[in-house]
């Protein structure tokens, strides 16, 4: 997905509140983002990676709500 790892990373950040990370599973074509924060500002989060940036094609989105883990301070890219 070109340009998505940036575009979720300052989607994170306009937001604010979301914690976690994002990165390119081995087959490169799956992106896996892990995030944590308040309920809300998750779900408007999701909404945005639903979307995507401009370049780019989603053909879907997998939810898997949990339990935070307070393990993140910020919101990054694993390389």
């Amino acid at each position: 997905m070109v340009g998505f790892r940036v575009f979720a990373e300052g989607t994170a950040d306009r937001l604010g509140g979301i914690q976690g990370t994002i990165q390119n599973l081995p087959d490169g074509a799956i992106v896996e983002v892990v995030a944590e924060g308040l309920r809300r500002k998750l779900e408007e989060f999701l909404e945005e990676l639903k979307i995507g940036p401009a370049h780019a094609l989603v053909r879907g989105v997998e939810v898997d709500w949990g339990v935070a883990s307070g393990e993140f301070d910020s919101f990054e890219t694993i390389y």
